[in-house]
């Protein structure tokens, strides 16, 4: 398969960029051209930011999956789609090949009809990364089941929650999963959700590790017993409407309430294989190995909808960087031959920890492309990756993107755009990003040209300001499940007519962006987004706790770390445990994603006359800036301030 949009060179870039600005619904229809629809659109593109309301190839009728499995069946179903490398690299691998992908697919669709699941339906995903998620997730798209995949390091309540809001009707997951030297007890925590909410109805459970569970009799079958039972493997991909909800992905939000952002079928698929093509130039034959667990977008979008929809082969990853031993994913590199490879910044810094000594009979020759995703990767790591793992030879994209963008927005595009460590450099086709100040007014030099876009290629002042985007592109977010108007007061309402990401940013003269971090009150942990409301309540749910405050500082791993000020009935003490209970909360609550790094006890947080805590001066005592707190004369105690500054951990 060829692919007639990839571009070719800087030039082309530019001119493909100022096309798809001036020109946006001729340009993405000449995209879509390019993949396989059951019926063509009547119109490109209707959409207004106020409601918001933006709908993409309206009319138009297509399955996601019949452009990911069927249309390579003709001459890529020899070829390998899924490598599956396990947690223990003593255990056999798996390879799937197109053809063996999308019998397995068409096999489970026949297994969700068989366990009464019908076209809308929401299903919960809570596996491991095997094979079978990949299957799970397709198969939902294939007969329009809505997946809602959940990372299997949430807890029960998170799931349970997750569950209500989308009103799921079937969980489908796993005996356990591995992680490193760790079992996780995935059908147990399951069992334990389904405590807290009565909507399910199934749960499949594909038996993984072959550990002892306990399977409900009427609720619970077993994902490879259901499997026997179907005879035919021809089923076929139901007819879906262009706007038609794919799939609801929970992402942290500055409020307690985890939001689910809606994907729909067509924009997404056009917009996450353009920018795959285009980001990694990914080349037919390439082995691209993504390591994000598909509970979160990068997954979705990345290691299973992109690649796939472009006829890759994506590698899958049980386990974690430094499971057996720090070398863990250059043996993979050199074990699959693998071209592209795309990580956190978080596992680099990670491992760079650990010295080059487990790099050393690392040949790491078949790589040509390396990729960043989750945060900005600070100039040390590109540098130590660019050095150690590209050997100097492979460019580094370092890609901005979104839960709610489900796809990449800023990167400089492998070999054709260059690029600068710290930066994500420039907008890709069809993203016009505005820097707003807290007005919403554009600072000065955000703008140039006749038609009010600073394009790339061009020159400008060095600006810094509040990251927006000024008109829609095909993946943007539609709607947060069951609640508008969340979706329109989060991404819409601050600014008026702009998509509001959350994120600050710098732009240098050259218009490259650097992404600065949020302005909100959401954490960016392990390039993973944690609100600090939801770690709030977390902690506020321990018995002896009477009110926590919750801020980021820097971490020299995971970018943010998390850092917890709590207020306990009992004094400001830490008697009987209560850090280890106050960090057992939030694993209970939300899980181990979101455990505090550092929690100190307080007697008081510093407030405002009006009952508003200033974090500004928390996070500034977290960071260690505690001679710079600005002026603290209009808190109702401000002597507070000198004991949480003198218990500083």
């Amino acid at each position: 398969m060829s692919f007639p949009y990839q571009i070719q060179s800087f030039d082309h870039y530019l001119t493909e960029y100022k096309k798809s600005i001036d020109h946006p619904e001729k340009f993405w229809g000449e995209v879509a051209e390019h993949f396989v629809w059951k019926k063509k659109w009547d119109k490109v593109l209707e959409w207004n930011f106020k409601e918001p309301r933006v709908r993409w190839f309206e009319g138009a009728k297509l399955n996601i999956t019949e452009n990911c499995l069927d249309r390579h069946l003709a001459d890529k179903a020899d070829q390998p789609a899924i490598i599956w490398e396990p947690n223990d690299p003593t255990l056999p691998n798996r390879i799937l090949n197109y053809r063996d992908l999308h019998g397995e697919v068409c096999r489970f669709v026949e297994v969700l009809k068989n366990n009464g699941v019908k076209k809308g339906d929401r299903v919960c995903i809570y596996m491991p990364m095997v094979p079978e998620l990949a299957i799970a997730v397709l198969s939902c798209a294939r007969m329009g089941a809505i997946h809602s995949v959940v990372f299997g390091g949430f807890s029960a309540q998170s799931i349970a929650d997750r569950i209500e809001d989308a009103q799921c009707r079937i969980v489908i997951t796993a005996d356990g999963g591995n992680r490193g030297p760790k079992d996780i007890p995935l059908k147990a925590t399951i069992d334990e959700a389904l405590t807290k909410t009565s909507r399910i109805q199934k749960v499949i459970v594909f038996k993984h590790l072959g550990n002892t569970v306990n399977m409900q009799a009427g609720r619970d079958v077993w994902w490879q017993d259901e499997a026997k039972k179907i005879t035919s493997t021809d089923s076929r991909a139901e007819s879906m409407d262009a706007e038609d909800i794919l799939f609801i992905l929970y992402t942290s939000g500055s409020t307690g309430k985890p939001k689910g952002v809606v994907h729909t079928c067509a924009g997404y698929m056009i917009y996450t294989t353009y920018t795959f093509v285009n980001v990694f130039q990914y080349k037919p034959g390439d082995i691209y190995f993504c390591t994000a667990d598909v509970g979160w977008i990068t997954g979705h979008s990345y290691t299973i909808y992109g690649p796939l929809s472009a006829g890759a082969t994506t590698v899958m990853f049980e386990g974690i960087p430094t499971y057996p031993d720090a070398g863990r994913f250059w043996n993979i590199i050199d074990k699959y031959g693998v071209n592209i490879f795309y990580t956190a910044p978080t596992a680099i810094r990670s491992l760079m920890g650990f010295g080059t000594d487990p790099l050393k009979d690392k040949k790491l020759e078949s790589l040509r492309v390396l990729g960043t995703v989750g945060e900005p990767i600070n100039v040390e790591a590109w540098h130590w990756y660019d050095e150690h793992i590209g050997r100097g030879r492979c460019p580094i994209v370092d890609t901005w993107w979104q839960t709610e963008t489900a796809g990449i927005m800023i990167s400089n595009l492998a070999g054709i755009s260059q690029g600068k460590p710290s930066y994500a450099t420039l907008p890709l086709p069809g993203v016009i990003p505005l820097l707003v100040d807290e007005k919403g007014l554009p600072v000065a030099g955000s703008d140039a040209g006749k038609d009010g876009v600073f394009h790339p290629g061009a020159k400008g002042e060095p600006v810094s300001g509040n990251l927006c985007i000024r008109f829609p592109w095909p993946s943007i977010i539609r709607t947060t499940y069951g609640d508008h108007e969340r979706c329109r007061l989060n991404y819409f309402a601050t600014y008026p007519d702009l998509y509001f990401t959350g994120d600050g940013a710098f732009r240098d003269a050259e218009g490259n962006y650097r992404i600065t971090g949020r302005v909100d009150d959401v954490l960016n942990v392990s390039g993973h987004r944690i609100g600090t409301a939801e770690v709030e309540n977390a902690i506020n749910m321990y018995p002896d706790v009477v009110e926590s405050a919750v801020v980021g500082y820097p971490h020299d791993i995971k970018g943010q770390g998390i850092y917890a000020y709590v207020i306990l009935q009992s004094g400001h003490a830490n008697q009987g445990g209560e850090k280890e209970g106050v960090s057992k909360m939030v694993n209970k609550v939300i899980g181990a994603i979101a455990k505090p790094d550092k929690i100190q006890f307080v007697s008081g947080l510093p407030k405002t006359r009006s009952g508003k805590i200033m974090r500004r001066i928390l996070r500034k005592i977290a960071e260690g800036e505690m001679d710079n707190l600005g002026d603290i004369s209009t808190l109702t105690d401000p002597g507070v301030v000198e004991e949480i500054k003198a218990g500083r951990l």
